[in-house]
C-alpha cells in the first residue's frame, strides 16, 4: 500500500511527525526522493506535491493520501472517500475585497471579477449562491490582483487574516474551512491495511492532551478517589503483592491533572505518577 505524503512546504514536517508517532517509521527518505520504504513491509510512503496527492490517489498511483481538505476540493475527483481528519494545518478559504469598495457582501459581486488559485472551489461556491462572476486562475500573489484592476475580489487562503489585512483587503464570507486530512480511494477505503493505517493514525490523535496517572490508594479511600478521577470512563483498580492499597490507573485530560492531583492527595491517594501517553486505542 502506498501513502501519498506532500514532498515539502508546510505540511510535510507535521505529515511525516505523524507517520512516525503512529509507528510507520520511515527507512531511507531522503531528500528528493520518490519513494520511502516504512518499517512494515507492506506500507510505501509516496512523496508529491501536495497539490497533486487527490489525483495521485484517485488514479492509483497510492492508496492513501494526507493533504489539505481545500486540495481534495479543489481536485474535486468523483472517488475519494475522507478516513480521518488529521487536526493540523488548519485555515480558511476565505473570499475578500478591498477594504475601501462598496462590496459587503457576496451578492455585491454578481457580474464581477474573482482571481484565485482555487478556480474549482471557487466556481461551487458562487454556484450554490446563484451569483455569476468571472473567475480567474491565477498562480501566486492573488492578494495584488484587486489593486491593478485584474479583480474586484479574490478567493484566497489565509490562517491569520494578516497577509490580507496588510494588503488592505476585508473577508466578505468564508469559502472553506480546511484541515489536513487522511483520505483514501474509495475502492480500498475499507481493506484491512487501509484501516490499519486509519486506526494508527487516530491513536496518537486520541492520546494528544491526555495524561496517564497511576497512584497507590487505601482500601477504604478507593470510592472517594474515584468520584474524583475525570477520566476516560472508570479507573483500573490492581491488587498491590504483600499491601492492603491498591494500585489506580486512569486517563485524564492534561488539563485536570493539576487540580486532579490535588484533589486525589486530599482524599488519601499517595505515590501519584504522571506520564505521557504516545498511543491511546479507542
Amino acid at each position: 500500500m502506498r501513502i501519498a505524503v506532500p514532498n515539502k512546504g508546510r505540511l510535510h514536517d507535521p505529515a511525516e511527525d505523524l507517520l512516525e508517532r503512529a509507528g510507520l517509521h520511515i527507512v531511507d527518505g531522503a531528500d528528493r526522493q520518490l519513494y520511502a520504504d516504512t518499517v512494515d513491509p507492506d506500507v510505501t510512503v509516496l512523496y508529491a506535491r501536495a497539490a497533486d496527492i487527490p489525483e495521485y490517489v484517485a488514479d492509483g498511483a497510492a492508496d492513501v493520501g494526507i493533504t489539505g481538505l481545500d486540495q481534495v476540493r479543489e481536485a474535486d475527483p468523483d472517488n475519494l472517500e475522507e478516513l480521518l481528519d488529521l487536526e493540523f494545518g488548519s485555515c480558511r478559504l476565505v473570499l475578500a475585497a478591498p477594504e475601501d469598495s462598496e462590496i459587503q457582501t457576496v451578492y455585491d459581486l454578481d457580474g464581477g471579477r474573482i482571481a484565485t488559485e482555487f478556480p474549482n472551489v471557487t466556481r461551487h461556491y458562487f454556484a450554490e449562491l446563484d451569483v455569476e462572476v468571472d473567475i480567474t486562475e491565477v498562480s501566486g500573489a492573488t492578494e495584488l490582483t484587486p489593486h491593478v484592476d485584474i479583480a474586484d475580489g479574490i478567493v484566497d487562503i489565509t490562517s491569520t487574516g494578516t497577509t490580507l489585512r496588510m494588503n488592505r483587503l476585508e473577508i466578505v464570507d468564508e469559502v472553506l474551512q480546511s484541515s489536513v486530512r487522511l483520505f483514501a480511494r474509495a475502492d480500498v477505503a475499507d481493506d484491512e491495511k487501509v484501516q490499519q493505517v486509519r486506526t494508527a493514525l487516530q491513536s496518537v490523535l486520541s492520546a494528544e492532551g491526555k495524561r496517564y496517572l497511576m497512584m497507590n490508594v487505601p482500601q477504604d479511600a478507593l470510592d472517594e478517589v474515584k468520584a474524583v478521577l475525570p477520566g476516560m470512563g472508570g479507573p483500573t483498580v490492581m491488587d498491590i503483592a504483600g499491601r492492603e492499597d491498591v494500585a489506580v490507573h486512569a486517563v485524564v485530560d492534561d488539563s485536570d491533572v493539576f487540580e486532579t492531583i490535588n484533589d486525589l492527595k486530599q482524599v488519601g491517594a499517595s505515590d501519584v505518577l504522571v506520564t505521557e501517553i504516545e498511543r491511546l486505542v479507542e
